[in-house]
């Protein structure tokens, strides 16, 4: 399925020019090979963090984790350059300039560079302070914590670098060659600690091993581009771009400052107004639920070099059709998968975790899982508004979005307790989601009317709001039936209802990029 890189990359180049079915038809393909990237490394995650919790033990384990918490934070060293490549070189490859290619790449490769070897230096002095004063680690563990976070420091510039790399494929629309080395160096970081430990190697040989992996990573990805694009091999780069870049991945990086907060501020909250076991309560749905994002994520990641391109060649018209038949496929992705949690949070909490999570979190995960749909939708203006250059307007957003959160979450958590932290964040992801929907329809100039009748949203919202009025009656009427039973009963509604969209909401290019995922 990977095939020739220069063969393919040739192809690739002219992508935008393509036939709204084949468009559709390498969207959704691209989509699958996301997917698949982050789904079976996740998978694999779930079976071998026993093993490596046993293995290291649960101080040993947690200061593991706690280097790749590390490493993920120091990449606001990257400035956002990794993002800023992707969009720039999409951008390029649209308006077939590629001989602008090797200039953004090497621009943004030394600043990563340079940037990254400072953050190695940050990390590396301020150690001793981390593992001996703000961090509570064991005293028998100081040692081993201060040679891997040595160790991470210098793994900071090779993981900035792996960014900008993998943006070139992304850019390139080689999101098969992408997840050929995503996928072995996801599932390596799982697997590799395992290794280690039955070949009796201590933490610090463990995360030696992993962090070379990184290094094989790297290589690859290097190589990929080396091939795809030759002129690549010469060194070029031009401090006059950086401005532009900068000007740019700024506020990706303001983003990726804010992000995190926004994700973690409710525990935190809960832990202080509340206790420990009502964040488990809390967290155990969320972390379940939340999953549920690398569906949108997937296509999202697609989109975002794909709308850089389309605005490189000033291609409007073709660019809201992709966003509207983006938001389309959310809804019927994630309508149905959603409507199965929120009608039987409960027996799915039962069969999965038991005891009083039932009782206790049923509530939290239907506020959950109806917040995680707002969220998809949320997935596709934010691709757009980052792949026209508007990076500025979703940095904004979070900002606002983060002084509002903190009050909200702080008195409905104080009043409802999980079940208003559940709420607090469910209105925040609908904020978000409302602000980037009205920025992408003004900024874009889309006429509502237009993204809802021709690409058949508007028929999609009905069919929707039918199966969800399906559904709920169903539940209704069947709910103290057994549980068999009433799967076979949602079954059967859900079939007629593909049945009815396949044949009266889908049109000639859905189709066709549904045959194309089936073939794959």
């Amino acid at each position: 399925m990977v095939g020739s890189p220069e063969t393919a990359a040739n192809k690739s180049l002219d992508w935008p020019l393509m036939h709204n079915i084949a468009a559709t038809n390498l969207l959704a393909r691209n989509a699958l090979l996301n997917f698949i990237g982050q789904a079976v490394p996740l998978l694999v995650g779930v079976v071998t963090i026993p093993f490596m919790v046993r293995g290291l033990g649960v101080e040993r384990y947690g200061l593991f984790s706690l280097v790749w918490v590390i490493l993920a934070y120091f990449t606001i060293f990257d400035l956002g350059l990794g993002r800023a490549t992707t969009k720039y070189v999409a951008e390029a490859l649209g308006s077939s300039h590629e001989d602008k290619v090797p200039h953004l790449v090497w621009t943004a490769v030394t600043v990563q560079v340079l940037f990254g070897l400072l953050g190695t230096l940050v990390l590396a002095s301020i150690t001793p302070l981390l593992v001996e004063r703000i961090l509570n680690i064991p005293l028998a563990l100081k040692g081993e914590a201060k040679a891997i976070f040595y160790l991470v420091a210098l793994a900071i510039p090779l993981a900035l670098v792996s960014g900008s790399f993998s943006g070139v494929l992304e850019a390139a629309q080689r999101f098969d060659l992408v997840n050929a080395v995503k996928i072995p160096s996801n599932l390596l970081t799982f697997l590799l600690p395992v290794v280690g430990l039955m070949l009796g190697f201590r933490l610090v040989g463990i995360v030696a091993l992993t962090l070379l992996s990184r290094i094989a990573t790297f290589s690859t990805l290097l190589l990929l581009d080396l091939r795809i694009f030759p002129n690549l091999r010469k060194f070029s780069a031009s401090f006059a771009l950086f401005r532009r870049l900068f000007a740019y991945g700024g506020w990706i990086m303001v983003s990726g400052i804010v992000g995190p907060i926004l994700v973690y501020l409710d525990r935190f909250l809960i832990a202080s107004l509340l206790s420990i076991s009502a964040l488990t309560y809390y967290t155990a749905p969320y972390e379940a639920v939340t999953r549920l994002l690398i569906i949108p994520a997937s296509l999202a990641l697609t989109l975002f070099p794909t709308f850089s391109a389309l605005e490189g060649i000033g291609d409007r018209e073709r660019l809201g059709m992709l966003f509207a038949r983006s938001v389309k496929y959310t809804l019927l992705i994630l309508v149905p998968i959603v409507l199965i949690v929120v009608l039987f949070a409960g027996e799915i909490l039962q069969i999965a975790l038991g005891g009083d999570f039932p009782g206790q979190s049923a509530a939290v995960l239907k506020i959950l899982a109806l917040g995680v749909l707002v969220a998809s939708l949320a997935q596709a203006p934010y691709a757009l508004l980052q792949g026209i250059g508007r990076p500025d307007l979703t940095a904004k957003f979070h900002l606002l979005e983060l002084s509002l959160y903190v009050g909200t979450a702080w008195v409905l958590i104080g009043r409802w307790g999980i079940v208003g932290a559940a709420a607090a964040w469910t209105l925040r992801v609908a904020l978000d989601t409302l602000l980037l929907f009205v920025a992408a329809f003004k900024v874009c100039r889309l006429s509502p009317s237009s993204f809802t009748t021709t690409n058949r949203l508007a028929l999609t919202s009905l069919a929707i709001l039918l199966l969800a009025g399906a559904a709920y009656g169903l539940k209704n009427l069947a709910g103290a039936r057994p549980l068999f039973v009433q799967s076979i009963l949602f079954v059967t509604v859900f079939g007629l209802s593909a049945c009815v969209v396949w044949r009266n909401v889908l049109d000639a290019s859905d189709r066709g990029a549904l045959v194309t995922l089936m073939k794959l």
